[in-house]
């Protein structure tokens, strides 16, 4: 799956052979740098699919978001997907209803939905928390998982559930699980590019992982932003800019004859 740009097929073949590796990006930089790092899978928002991205990331399987809420009918969904798809995505993703996934996979589009903690529909298993550490909330994923399953779904995100029924539950299922929290027993690990890269500062979710600290660059960044704004101010209060290589000059006899227009000689 490294040189070509995997199907759905391809992705289905490879579940409990090995780990696939899933990212959020949202520019084409990180794109481009997750498709030279051999990132096999990528969450993108549906904006970032232009010819320029699959220049960026030829290779690699994209999940465009259909937000929840952004669209309401089944032919909202249906329209919106058929949309990203002939965009650059190769499959969709959308926690719409069971019938919306059902009405999507009637017409061969590709559905990954989501299991577990739902951040759109947190409220009903208690907020942002883990999910299924019960008897009661672990069947509660399972039924979620079959019901995708029977809707035609091919995949499905698994998040923050406890890593011994993730793992029973991805053995039961046809669906490409894949992990987000959920521990590494599924068939993929999936995080933001945002949280490996350091961008922010405060608190991060559990399962996150921060490889590099983009966020001490940025505010390195911010404190060079602020010393040259302030250089240039200092610049202009003092005359040192413009200096003469900044401005277009005329000759002197071309600017007696303008002078002369404009007093009327």
């Amino acid at each position: 799956m490294r040189g070509t740009r995997p199907t759905v097929a391809d992705i289905l073949a490879m579940k409990a052979k090995r780990q696939l590796s899933m990212l959020r990006v949202e520019t084409l930089e990180e794109a481009e740098a997750a498709a030279h790092a051999g990132v096999d899978m990528l969450s993108v928002p549906p904006a970032l699919l232009t010819p320029a991205f699959r220049d960026a990331a030829p290779t690699c399987f994209a999940i465009p978001g259909l937000e929840y809420g952004d669209f309401v009918t089944a032919e909202d969904y249906l329209r919106a997907a058929f949309q990203v798809l002939k965009a650059g995505g190769d499959a969709v993703y959308c926690v719409a209803s069971l019938q919306t996934v059902r009405r999507m996979r009637d017409e061969g589009i590709p559905v990954c939905g989501h299991v577990g903690l739902i951040p759109s529909r947190a409220t009903w298993t208690g907020g942002f928390r883990a999910v299924g550490k019960t008897v009661e909330t672990a069947l509660l994923v399972w039924y979620q998982t079959k019901a995708l399953e029977e809707a035609g779904a091919f995949a499905a995100e698994i998040e923050v559930v406890p890593d011994a029924v993730a793992a029973a539950i991805s053995e039961r299922t046809s669906m490409f699980m894949i992990s987000m929290g959920a521990g590494n027993r599924c068939n993929a690990q999936y995080l933001f590019a945002e949280d490996v890269l350091g961008c922010t500062n405060g608190h991060r979710p559990r399962h996150s992982k921060v490889y590099r600290s983009f966020a001490a660059e940025y505010a390195r960044l911010q404190q060079e932003r602020i010393a040259a704004f302030s250089e240039f101010v200092a610049d202009v209060g003092s005359g040192a800019y413009p200096d003469k290589h900044h401005i277009v000059g005329i000759t002197e006899e071309e600017l007696s004859k303008f002078l002369k227009k404009l007093s009327g000689t």
